[in-house]
């Protein structure tokens, strides 16, 4: 694929990619509070109370930093290198991912990526799926490259599925970057399913749903939850999919996208963080509403206390730098 982005558009891109993503990660966060289901039933704008940012807007931050200071080329000593720095040294990962809790007690007890992601509970969750849009932006028109890149970050707290995922996010994000159609980026993803996988398996199963529906939203919405639901939440198979599904599903609209990913209910916050970077990716920065945008600019470092204040405007430009 063909790299073709001005300095200037990939920049819009990359920025409308992560704050996309730390929309989503919060619109989804919001739209399941209880309270906030008793107001309005469903969420259509962020409500009225602040907005922290979670695990995935966060988890997403610490990847970029991993490929900021890599150059671009982070190997397992850069990753369990920013994990031991950000992660390892607080005592608790308030609000973070059992995947991610779980690979930094391996890594306490001395157990170095890969076995740290292999050997661990949670392997197959989205945690990181959630935080893999930034591989993706670095290696915008290159999914292959950014396929390879989201696996190194991955292994740490993941194996298999969970690596899958993360490779799927990051490689639609690399041709959505790019210019790609809505078609072209949920299969792009899908393509980075293994035969055999579970998720390449959910992957087909959502898509003929979805084409035996004339991809009417409305239509498959209660359908696609019952395919897809599993006993955890926040497996691969189950929320990657469904991200990629509502993406395709509004066709690439980023208000609409976080609107219904963000309501999907489950493991919402995540499945609005990939919606939301995929969409972002497409439309830039300047395609996403303002105060969205401001709501979410700088984390709050619920999770990694290094995002706190971070502006993730100037961290996406920073990955341009490392671009293809």
């Amino acid at each position: 694929m063909t790299f073709d982005l001005s300095p200037e558009n990939y920049k819009n891109k990359a920025a409308g990619c992560l704050i996309g993503l730390a929309i989503g990660d919060a619109f989804g966060d919001a739209a399941r509070d209880p309270e906030n289901q008793f107001l309005y039933g469903i969420t259509m704008d962020f409500p009225e109370k602040p907005t922290g940012s979670t695990d995935d807007t966060e988890f997403a931050l610490l990847t970029a930093e991993i490929l900021i200071q890599s150059q671009g080329n982070p190997n397992r000593e850069d990753v369990t290198k920013a994990w031991k720095k950000h992660v390892i040294i607080q005592d608790k990962l308030t609000r973070g991912g059992a995947s991610e809790r779980e690979a930094a007690t391996n890594i306490r007890r001395g157990l170095l990526p890969p076995e740290s992601g292999q050997f661990n509970t949670y392997a197959a969750s989205d945690g990181a799926a959630m935080r893999s849009s930034p591989a993706g932006i670095v290696a915008a028109g290159n999914p292959d490259r950014a396929a390879d890149l989201a696996g190194r970050d991955a292994e740490i707290s993941h194996w298999a599925e969970g690596i899958w995922g993360a490779q799927a996010v990051a490689a639609a994000v690399a041709v959505a970057m790019n210019g790609a159609s809505v078609e072209e980026i949920f299969a792009e993803g899908m393509r980075r399913a293994p035969e055999g996988s579970w998720l390449l398996h959910n992957f087909k199963e959502a898509l003929a749903l979805m084409d035996n529906h004339d991809r009417d939203l409305h239509s498959v919405w209660m359908k696609l939850h019952q395919l897809l639901r599993g006993e955890y939440k926040a497996s691969v198979p189950e929320a990657v999919v469904s991200a990629f599904s509502v993406f395709l599903l509004t066709k690439g609209d980023f208000r609409d996208g976080i609107i219904y990913s963000g309501n999907f209910g489950r493991d919402s916050d995540t499945i609005g963080a990939v919606a939301g970077a995929l969409a972002g990716a497409m439309c830039g920065l300047s395609g996403i509403p303002q105060d969205w945008t401001a709501r979410v600019r700088k984390p709050s470092g619920t999770c990694l206390q290094f995002t706190d204040q971070l502006d993730i405007v100037e961290v996406a430009h920073k990955l341009t730098n490392l671009g293809t």
